[in-house]
């Protein structure tokens, strides 16, 4: 079994997170088994963020002191962004999620597509990199190509590639299921897409806690991710690749600017407290690692977070084997998949488990978690979904342990 990160260790990595100190009525601590669907965060976000309100706190590019400094904030704000991405500054746009943000970059592609051009969407992805595709077909008269998934829950590539025409002009697919954890193989993806002169439009939300992020290896289009589920707050971000930027008529008020480039995408007023919270989270990652750079320090923070979470998940599977009653959604390839498990239990529905758990001290979802693809191909009711628990790199096996075991008594209770 995979040992944790030897300088990843717990105690320090807990301490920088307030809110993991919570406990529940009983006097036990909290395991939060939540963070596919957001994760806390440390102090320094905390404070990046009321400093900003109660020192700068301003409306952007005026003649005076608080307003330069917002300026200031923003472009550290694109900078930090940029490299935790691995592209340039000028190539990021914030929004007010990652929901929002993805609307206004789809309707501005769309204005260059002709009745019939054909999109590609998956069943592995949240709907915020669907619905919006759709909506757009409906408006254009264009195709929507939905593609299936294999049995352990991953994009069919054969029905991927045969999907795939002349008429494709883009392939919109997640780098991580935020349901069931599958890392799907986005590299060759984007391969199949390009080689049709089709965009890459990546939603990394799911994926970015986890794994490092590098649109240049990616060889991606367009990339979003939502601060708040890598350790910041709600606020939504993108990437996107200049020239392809250049090339969309983006929905803009008359006098706004066009640049920097990732500007254009952006709409009315922002929270500058999120933008300076997001640069503190990503500086609390590269503070993690070892490096003389940005890049350098997330680069080993991430191999880390990797290790540590690669113990983690073996340990909740290995665990999770021994529960007669419940079922892993997806594949138990850990080379394949986050640390974030979909289950359903064969004697408690979802809402019944997570109250459970609740009971318990642990918190964790129920739902469809706007995965409507994944519960499509499982034939499973929207309103019912399944249970998920997730983990990041302060949850503990102590944690892992707690969690299992109430699993098992919620198992054992139903039979």
């Amino acid at each position: 079994m995979p040992t944790l990160a030897a300088d990843l260790h717990p105690d320090t990595v807990r301490a920088a997170f307030p809110a993991l100190a919570r406990t529940d009525a009983q006097g036990r601590s909290v395991v939060y088994a939540d963070a596919p669907g957001g994760t806390q965060v440390p102090q320094r976000v905390i404070d990046a963020m009321v400093d900003y309100l109660v020192e700068h706190n301003s409306n952007i590019e005026g003649e005076f002191d608080a307003t330069r400094e917002t300026d200031a904030i923003i472009a550290r704000a694109r900078d930090a962004a940029a490299t935790f991405v691995g592209g340039d500054a000028d190539e990021i746009a914030f929004g007010h999620n990652m929901t929002s943000l993805n609307f206004n970059l789809t309707r501005a592609f769309g204005r260059g597509l002709k009745a019939g051009d054909e999109i590609i969407v998956t069943q592995l992805d949240h709907e915020a990199n669907v619905s919006p595709w759709l909506l757009l077909a409906a408006d254009r008269d264009l195709v929507v190509r939905t593609i299936g998934l294999t049995e352990d829950l991953d994009i069919d590539l054969a029905a991927l590639t045969s999907a795939i025409g002349p008429r494709t002009k883009v392939v919109a697919h997640t780098l991580s299921s935020n349901a069931v954890g599958t890392i799907p193989p986005a590299r060759q993806i984007a391969d199949l897409a390009h080689a049709a002169g089709a965009a890459v439009w990546v939603d990394a939300v799911a994926y970015a806690p986890h794994l490092r992020i590098d649109v240049k290896d990616l060889d991606c289009d367009v990339l979003l991710c939502s601060p708040y589920k890598f350790f910041g707050p709600h606020l939504g971000m993108a990437w996107v690749r200049r020239d392809f930027a250049e090339g969309l008529a983006a929905e803009r008020v008359r006098p706004a600017s066009l640049h920097p480039i990732g500007h254009r995408f952006e709409t009315g007023t922002l929270s500058h407290e999120a933008m300076a919270g997001t640069t503190a989270a990503i500086n609390y990652l590269a503070s993690i690692g070892e490096g003389d750079s940005l890049k350098d320090q997330l680069d080993s923070a991430y191999r880390k977070i990797r290790v540590h979470e690669t113990a983690l998940a073996e340990r909740f599977l290995a665990g999770l084997a021994d529960i007669r009653g419940v079922r892993l959604l997806g594949t138990r390839d850990l080379e394949r998949r986050v640390c974030t498990f979909g289950l359903q239990m064969h004697s408690a529905d979802p809402a019944s488990a997570a109250r459970a758990l609740n009971d318990d001290g642990i918190y964790s979802w129920n739902g469809n978690f706007y995965a409507q693809g994944v519960m499509e191909h499982l034939g499973l009711p929207m309103e019912e979904g399944i249970l998920r628990v997730g983990f990041v790199h302060y949850a503990t096996p102590g944690e892992i342990d707690r969690v299992l075991a109430a699993l098992h008594g919620i198992a054992e209770g139903a039979q």
